[in-house]
This record gives structure tokens, sequence and C-alpha cells, in this order.
């Protein structure tokens, strides 16, 4: 690209900011607090979601929500955001290049990490009070659990 091809591409990138934005970078103490705001609030999200995954659940989804929020200041969490889609669009179109035979195994191999993740969790903190009698004396005689 030329300078002036730069020039307009960043001009464009200024108009379709929103105008709170625009103001929040013009005044450089407040930027700073503005990027260190959105660096915790990233942080946090992140971190939820990285302790959901292994839950069922939408721990992965968590994570890229968080990296969505990073990616709104920081040029390396947008490039691994887009990394991320990408790997996620080449998954989602391998898959359903895949005969039903291959998509039948993939979901038995996620059943199977999520029934293992859970009984996991009930074999470390034990089968909660809260589940019916009958479910709770199945798990205890069937699944080794206490």
């Amino acid at each position: 690209m030329t300078e002036p091809d730069l020039e307009e591409a960043g001009e464009a990138v200024i108009d379709r900011d929103w105008a709170w934005r625009r103001r929040i970078r013009a005044n450089p103490p407040l930027y700073a607090a503005y990027r260190i705001l959105v660096f915790v609030a990233g942080l946090a999200v992140v971190a939820l979601g990285i302790l959901l995954v292994p839950l069922p659940g939408p721990g992965w989804v968590i994570v890229f929500l968080g990296l969505a929020i990073w990616a709104s200041e920081f040029r390396i969490a947008k490039r691994l955001l887009g990394f991320v889609r990408g790997k996620v669009r080449a998954w989602t179109s391998w898959t359903a290049a895949q005969p039903s035979w291959v998509k039948g195994l993939v979901v038995l191999a996620t059943v199977a990490s999520v029934l293992a993740v859970v009984w996991a969790m009930l074999w470390v903190s034990g089968v909660p009070a809260f589940l019916p009698d009958g479910l709770e004396t199945w798990l205890k005689s069937h699944l080794g659990l206490d």
C-alpha cells in the first residue's frame, strides 16, 4: 500500500470508531486507564471461561468472549482471535465434509469427554445431597462415587 492508501485506511478505521472511544483516545491518561480496564475485564472473563472449560456448558465461548474484549483494544488479541476463528471455521468445514460415521464418532468422543469430566468432578467433590435419594444411591453403587 502506498502512503496515501494507508492514510485513507486509517481514516476509514477512525470513521467506523465510536465517538466516545475517540474522545477517550484523545486524552492520554484516560486512555491508559481505559486500556487497563479493558485488560482487567477481559482477564476476568477469560479466567471465568477457563474455570468453566472442563464443565459441561459454554466454557470456550466465554473464553472467546474475553478474547474479543481484549481484541477491542489490543492488536495481539485481535490477531489471536482471528487465528482462533480460522481454526474453528476449518474444524467446522472439516466435520461438515465427513461421512456420518465420522460425525457420529466425534459426537461420541465429545459425550464421553463430558461424562468423564462430570464423573471426575463427582469423584472429587462427592455426590451432591440435593439429588434425589434414588439417583444418589445409584451413582454411589454403580459408579463408585461417595
